[in-house]
């Protein structure tokens, strides 16, 4: 009786498993799952180093910078980051820790993709060229290059 049951319960753990849709990551691909993006998300063990990413085509473009400004006040970014990112109900962009990194890359994949916790994925709202002019100007922060700083 008692091999019966076990052998019972061992066949519906396994139909259930494989009812449940558990699969591997290739075989989710091949079914249509967006695809695994490079970029590395928060801190990773060992030495520091740079996210290889994609370069921000307005690094360091005043006109970009002021744009990007612009942008973050026009879509309520302010709404949540602070009139100048100094932080509100969503995290400061003024640290110089970040949770989910600060290269271009990583700034670009959280405004693109959003985060956990509120913040949007303004990926499928905004053109790329919108996003990255965003990227430089929360860059900009706490550099001299910073369009309308605030006051001291």
């Amino acid at each position: 009786m008692f091999r019966l049951s076990s052998f019972v319960l061992a066949i519906i753990a396994g139909a259930a498993i494989t009812g449940c849709g558990w699969r591997s990551q290739d075989s989710a691909a091949e079914g249509g799952a967006p695809a695994l993006n490079a970029t590395s998300i928060g801190p990773v063990p060992g030495p520091a180093t740079q996210a290889v990413g994609p370069h921000n085509p307005y690094n360091q473009d005043h006109a970009a910078l002021t744009e990007g400004r612009q942008f973050f006040v026009r879509y309520n970014c302010s709404g949540c980051h602070g009139g100048h990112a100094g932080g509100g109900m969503g995290p400061s962009l003024r640290d110089e820790v970040w949770l989910y990194g600060d290269s271009d890359a990583h700034v670009f994949d959280s405004i693109s993709r959003g985060r956990a916790r509120g913040m949007t994925a303004w990926g499928t709202k905004l053109p790329q060229d919108e996003i990255w002019k965003l990227t430089a100007y929360v860059k900009s922060l706490r550099t001299p290059l910073e369009p309308e700083a605030p006051e001291q």
